[in-house]
């Protein structure tokens, strides 16, 4: 995957040459470059302007934007400009994002943008409902989020397919040696070695986990008859 970056900041994004994105550069299954786009404005190097009309704060101008975008020549990207208006970013989008060969991110800052710089775009897309000092920390989000799910990237497969959110589901609790840290003992079932109480048992915590903390997304989620029956009795239970 070819990924590109215009930013203010470039130096901002060192925490991407390292761990799993940074090893996926080394391995040569990603490509990142970052694009100062104050070099390309032709005024002075500025690269913000009042707006027209007038208000409040500053606004990106088009033209760095543009030449910067036309000077990397890409063939067929999906051009992602960071808004808080846009669409929410979520782990379905990433995995939409990873089937992709070549991405652009525009980092914004100031107030926004000239709205001719959206005629460039194939996405609108947002962290969450708030707002940052720049687009940087909010694409190293979605990059890491990204990346990790190209094939080869990750080791196994199924290491982030069980990642919460991947099924729709938040993700069951796990542990690891010792059996008994400080008087908190691993749950007997995780010790049985019986493989279909073992899943059952992850299911059902992950359907608790999930009704306790994002009962929105059961909203959207198609249970399966097994799931459904699960999810009653632990509601009941939560009634009596």
């Amino acid at each position: 995957m070819k990924i590109d970056i215009l930013t203010l900041f470039p130096e901002m994004f060192a925490p991407l040459e390292h761990s799993i994105v940074g090893k996926a550069q080394e391995k040569g299954l990603l490509d990142i470059t970052y694009h100062n786009f104050r070099e390309n404005a032709e005024k002075a190097r500025h690269v913000d302007d009042e707006p027209y009309g007038g208000g409040q704060g500053m606004l990106l101008r088009a033209q760095p934007i543009f030449d910067t975008i036309e000077n990397i020549n890409a063939k067929n990207p999906r051009v992602i400009l960071l808004d808080p208006a846009g669409k929410q970013f979520n782990q379905s989008y990433a995995e939409e994002l990873s089937q992709e060969s070549e991405l652009i991110f525009i980092c914004g800052h100031y107030e926004g943008y000239d709205e001719r710089i959206k005629t460039l775009i194939t996405d609108e897309v947002s962290l969450g409902d708030f707002v940052l000092t720049g687009g940087e920390l909010a694409a190293m989000t979605m990059v890491d989020a990204t990346v990790r799910l190209i094939p080869e990237v990750i080791g196994k497969e199924a290491s982030h397919q069980e990642d919460s959110f991947s099924s729709g589901l938040l993700e069951y609790p796990q542990y690891t040696r010792p059996y008994d840290f400080r008087g908190m003992k691993v749950p007997d079932v995780l010790m049985s070695g019986h493989h279909e109480n073992i899943r059952r048992w992850r299911l059902e915590q992950s359907l608790r986990k999930t009704l306790e903390r994002r009962p929105d997304l059961l909203e959207n989620y198609s249970l399966t008859a097994e799931e459904k029956s699960i999810l009653q009795a632990i509601q009941k239970e939560k009634q009596e």
